[in-house]
């Protein structure tokens, strides 16, 4: 595993790099999976062929617009419809049958509205189906 602010080498127990002192997987400069230098709009290392991931920050809604994302919840929260445009399909589903059996659906959307809305919705890219 490398830095992908600075490029170095680290190992995988590492939290933050000790050359820069920047969080691990923040950045965007070098591959994490090779080190190599990366153009700032690559999808993909050149050098190893690894998908870049982007960095994810606090706030990040997997590349949706927070405004839209504000609207949508507010609207069609209940149903689950922002946990699908992020792709957190098992989210949205729950949310569908919550709203459905419980009437609780519209408690949980505001629930992501107020993280959203305050920067502290995270989409854990591990979880997306």
């Amino acid at each position: 595993m490398y830095c992908k602010n600075c490029g170095e080498a680290m190992n995988d127990n590492q939290a933050i790099c000790t050359k820069c002192g920047v969080k691990v997987g923040d950045g965007s400069s070098y591959c994490a999976n090779c080190g190599s230098t990366v153009p700032a709009n690559a999808d993909v290392c050149m050098n190893c062929g690894v998908a870049i991931k982007k960095s994810g920050s606090k706030g990040d809604l997997n590349g949706q617009d927070k405004v839209v994302m504000i609207l949508i919840c507010l609207f069609l929260g209940g149903l689950g419809i922002h946990n699908f445009m992020m792709g957190e399909t098992k989210k949205g589903v729950f949310k569908i049958i919550m709203s459905l059996c419980c009437g609780i659906g519209g408690i949980l959307a505001l629930i992501d509205l107020i993280k959203i809305a305050m920067g502290s919705y995270v989409v854990d890219p591990e979880k997306l189906i």
